[in-house]
């Protein structure tokens, strides 16, 4: 697989069973619980493309793989 920059990754943390955003990297809203299911963040894990829609702007994000702390994206998400 193609080296995925860091400027595409986006950090997310977990608790319990809830997956958060500090910040949209969209629209830069604070504090995002996102839909995302413990299911679909263990595909991410196993670097299946993932689909997530962010519930702040309704923004898709592609999620290419995850790892303990972030999100490797399609978009350019860091400047």
């Amino acid at each position: 697989m193609k080296l995925i920059p860091f400027e595409n990754t986006w950090p997310y943390d977990k608790m319990m069973e809830d997956i958060y955003l500090h910040e949209c990297p969209y629209c830069h809203q604070h504090n995002v619980l996102t839909h995302m299911s413990e299911e679909d963040l263990e595909r991410a894990k196993e670097e299946i493309k993932t689909n997530m829609v962010l519930p702040c702007c309704h923004t898709k994000m592609i999620i290419l793989k995850a790892d303990e702390d972030y999100f490797w994206t399609t978009d350019h998400l860091r400047k």
